[in-house]
């Protein structure tokens, strides 16, 4: 199982000189499974490039919740205006309603093209508590501390497993735990760590984690990659080489994410 990153950032894109090692657009992550069949979790800005070169005609759209950088690229994916294209979009019930959401993403006066006019075939697919198989690959959500509510997703195929979880906000005790749970012997655990301990107390009740928070969850779930994801429009290139080299001293196997970098996982 390989998830190749198309997007990183969160909040914000951040294209420009400083952020050219880690990349600039928002989140957006590809898993290149078995079979034919396309599988993206998340359409932040980086889900444009991936529809200029996606050739699978069925794709699976996994979204964590309905804030800009993870629905702005949606407009601009290009396999979305594809008759011959079979699109399904999955969301869960910890968020906003997902028919209700698309459609504004796309209303009058902020785009020229509605939802409902798009050429694709259009499934959508609100997610309860049982896992979603796509092939050989199986998709479970849970909830996530996140303003106005949010999930992550826990992926498994032929052994392998990984935990994307792009923004969640610790010190919910329930939901904490939640998270560890699913993230339980995972072999690739992608998380929220947009924040310094230094910049988290000005941010609270945001969303967002640490990553020194993110170690403490690796730690617990026993994972066996920690990847630090959603990166603050304000870290530059060289601050999050900073960081990385601060959290491989605290678990060794830590990476910060890169956009097109791949994972096997």
């Amino acid at each position: 199982m390989h998830l190749r990153f198309w997007g990183v950032r969160g909040s914000a894109p951040t294209p420009g000189p400083t952020t050219v090692e880690y990349g600039g657009n928002t989140a957006c992550v590809e898993l290149e499974a078995p079979g034919e069949e396309a599988i993206v979790f998340d359409g932040g800005s980086g889900i444009r490039d991936l529809g200029l070169k996606l050739k699978a005609r069925r794709i699976h759209l996994f979204l964590t919740h309905f804030h800009w950088d993870h629905i702005q690229g949606i407009p601009f994916f290009v396999p979305l205006y594809n008759p011959a294209n079979h699109v399904t979009i999955y969301s869960s019930r910890f968020s906003a309603p997902l028919q209700a959401s698309l459609t504004g993403l796309m209303a009058e006066p902020y785009f020229p093209v509605k939802f409902d006019a798009l050429g694709a075939k259009i499934d959508l697919v609100e997610m309860g508590t049982s896992k979603t198989q796509v092939g050989e690959v199986s998709v479970g959500c849970f909830e996530a501390n996140h303003p106005q509510g949010a999930c992550g997703y826990r992926i498994e195929s032929g052994g392998a497993s990984a935990v994307y979880s792009p923004d969640r906000e610790h010190g919910h005790p329930h939901l904490d735990q939640v998270l560890v749970e699913a993230a339980r012997g995972a072999g690739a655990l992608i998380v929220d760590s947009q924040y310094t301990p230094e910049e988290y107390p000005s941010h609270q009740g945001w969303g967002h984690s640490t990553w020194p928070e993110s170690v403490r969850v690796a730690r617990a779930a026993g994972v066996k990659r920690l990847v630090l994801f959603h990166h603050d429009p304000s870290h530059h290139d060289e601050m999050l080489r900073v960081i990385e080299a601060e959290a491989r001293r605290e678990f060794p196997e830590t990476y910060v994410a890169k956009e097109g970098w791949t994972v096997e996982i």
